[in-house]
């Protein structure tokens, strides 16, 4: 190694333990590699917009577009130029140890998704995104999980998780955790999902019932009933109790097995405790007595949901009409027919099937 490259090393060194408060020490040298000048400040590299209060002076906002140009120029950069040769690490390093530039959440993103190819810089471009005080979003929880695609050890991910969930304040560390567990299964690393689930629950850390309820949907695509029942009963435990949304999960994952009988009395349950069906309880009760051959139950439900100002959807009288088909009353399945097609009938749109909930928490339990 010549006397550059022990520099270097040097530098990197020196620049990641100020880019980190937490003793995240690991990092590896990613493929790809620039050349820039390492002796000019980043500011003199690319022009920032100012962004100055009584309180910072001198600030400047690094943005995604702004990033872009930069990442951009310094790609460009001849190979036989004089410059200084060094890694992609150096100018996140860089960026990350410059006081007086401030990163946006959207050049996070972009950070995070130039660093998916290498775990560790992924983990610390994302702890240092929580310690700028900025909450993760979705998006930037996706990106982070889209690194551990090619992983199969979660060892060393559920010892990171529970380093930076200690950053979180108590208000937003089950936010922080749902959005993790949903960025898993939501790029189809739904065991992974799982198994960050399964510790936070053994250590009884910030969980909510928002967690339960993406974890239920998780298992019911899984086809893991057993599994899912469990996660249910275990709601009660933990003081919770089970929502609308906790119930509609709960029955749409058993009819998908086939286990009518006991989507049945979880329904009962559901309005035993006072829980009010709605659009999605009904099409699923619908479709599971038109299924098991029941039509008349079926349209029982129809008219009793029509009857509390619940729009009935297209899926719904589709499946009314084929099932009425096959059990032989093709006229009632023609006026049907008839109702759905009139101009006068109105269907429950896109908006009517997204579940309501109070909670905090605004991304869709769905995967598929």
């Amino acid at each position: 190694m010549n006397n550059t490259n022990v520099v270097i090393s040097i530098q990197l060194r020196r620049m990641l333990r100020e880019a980190t408060t937490r003793g995240f020490s690991l990092i590896k040298l990613p493929l790809f590699r620039f050349r820039f000048n390492l002796s000019l400040p980043l500011s003199t590299i690319i022009r920032f917009p100012d962004y100055s209060t009584e309180a910072s002076p001198g600030i400047k906002i690094v943005t995604k577009e702004l990033l872009k140009e930069f990442l951009a120029e310094v790609e460009n950069t001849p190979a036989s130029s004089a410059n200084v040769y060094c890694t992609y690490t150096d100018k996140v390093l860089q960026i990350f140890n410059d006081k007086n530039v401030v990163v946006s959440l959207d050049a996070y993103n972009l950070l995070l998704e130039e660093a998916s190819h290498d775990i560790d810089l992924t983990c610390q471009v994302f702890k240092k995104l929580l310690l700028s005080c900025k909450s993760p979003s979705a998006t930037s929880c996706l990106k982070f999980a889209k690194a551990f695609t090619k992983e199969n050890d979660c060892v060393e991910l559920l010892k990171f998780l529970e380093e930076i969930s200690d950053i979180m304040s108590s208000s937003t560390s089950s936010s922080f955790i749902n959005k993790i567990i949903f960025a898993f299964a939501k790029c189809g690393q739904k065991d992974k999902s799982l198994v960050i689930f399964d510790h936070f629950r053994t250590q009884r850390y910030g969980l909510d019932l928002f967690t339960y309820n993406i974890v239920l949907d998780i298992l019911g695509h899984m086809g893991r009933v057993d599994e899912m029942l469990d996660v249910f009963s275990s709601i009660k435990d933990t003081g919770f109790i089970p929502d609308t949304v906790s119930y509609n999960t709960l029955m749409n994952g058993l009819r998908k097995v086939g286990r009518f009988d006991m989507c049945f009395v979880y329904y009962k349950e559901m309005t035993e405790n006072g829980i009010e069906p709605d659009l999605l309880t009904y099409t699923a009760l619908i479709d599971i007595f038109g299924r098991s051959g029941n039509v008349e139950e079926s349209l029982k439900y129809f008219r009793e949901m029509k009857q509390k100002g619940i729009l009935p959807s297209v899926y719904i009288y589709r499946s009314l009409i084929q099932n009425l088909n096959k059990t032989g009353k093709v006229e009632l399945a023609t006026e049907l027919l008839e109702e759905l097609n009139s101009s006068s009938t109105c269907l429950a749109g896109p908006e009517d099937f997204k579940q309501k909930t109070r909670q905090r928490n605004t991304f869709k339990v769905k995967f598929f």
